[in-house]
């Protein structure tokens, strides 16, 4: 028997981060409906299945979106022939231009309709919306707080300058797609390889005192990492200072031992 016609009740959004108030969602349903919208990430795609223990199954926007409330439901029926209770969030939206909503859905779906109303921590509304702006300011300890975890990207090992291991420290360089990065600047890290999770520093933005690029990199702590290849992850634990320009290398070196000594003492 396949799973979807045991499945009697489900919750539905984007559940773009799986932060607090989605957690509060997934766990009041059977399974996890995942609107997918390719667009701007706190978590990309099926990376969402590995912060639930729930089953999750996708729905691609590009597909449903010009499906009416009522045909949209008639979809989950068909899909789900059990189903019995839908958990939504105060602000759901569904159908062709968004003209349903969580109100509309309890009307139309014959079914127990739970409408879950905003959760807030110490005062501040959890919302994807608001994570993402922190995330644009640099704020991760804040982000850490709403998404109960720690942000978290993941990115391909690429060719860097060379010039770190030679005049600096190593770094492993990454090409990140589809993840919101945070705000540029210096950060206190942990960068997973090979299924560990190691103490780092890590870099995000433009090499302004050498070549202008635009880089994400992590200078793993106290272990020399070489040959590395393939996918790693890096989590932010705080964010140290800002991007800058240094006026040469010697200057750029003492600020990037000054980095690696707050790192190691924040992730004491």
């Amino acid at each position: 028997m396949k799973i979807s016609n045991q499945i009697k009740s489900i919750t539905i959004g984007s559940f773009d981060g799986l932060h607090l108030a989605h957690q509060e969602l997934i766990s009041q349903a059977d399974m996890t409906i995942v609107i997918e919208r390719n667009s701007g990430y706190l978590t990309p795609g099926y990376k969402r299945s590995e912060f639930t223990d729930k089953p999750v199954t996708i729905y691609h926007f590009d597909k449903i979106k010009s499906l009416s409330p009522e045909a949209f439901i008639g979809k989950l029926q068909e899909d789900f022939p059990s189903l019995e209770k839908i958990v939504v969030g105060y602000d759901f939206h569904f159908g062709h231009a968004k003209s349903g909503n969580a109100h509309s859905l309890k009307v139309l779906f014959t079914g127990e309709t739970l409408i879950v109303e905003q959760i807030l921590l110490d005062n501040t509304p959890i919302h994807s919306r608001i994570i993402k702006k922190m995330l644009q300011e640099g704020d991760i300890i804040s982000v850490n707080k709403l998404l109960g975890r720690r942000y978290s990207i993941e990115g391909r090992v690429i060719r860097g300058q060379g010039l770190g291991a030679k005049s600096l420290v190593p770094t492993l360089n990454l090409k990140v797609d589809y993840y919101q990065l945070p705000h540029d600047g210096v950060y206190v890290t942990k960068t997973k390889i090979h299924g560990m999770w190691i103490p780092s520093v890590s870099f995000i933005g433009h090499r302004s005192t050498t070549d202008g690029s635009f880089a994400v990199e992590t200078h793993i702590l106290d272990k020399r990492i070489e040959n590395m290849t393939g996918n790693i992850s890096i989590s932010f634990v705080e964010k140290l200072r800002d991007n800058k320009k240094f006026n040469d290398l010697s200057t750029l070196k003492q600020q990037i031992d000054e980095d690696i000594h707050k790192s190691k003492k924040a992730l004491r």
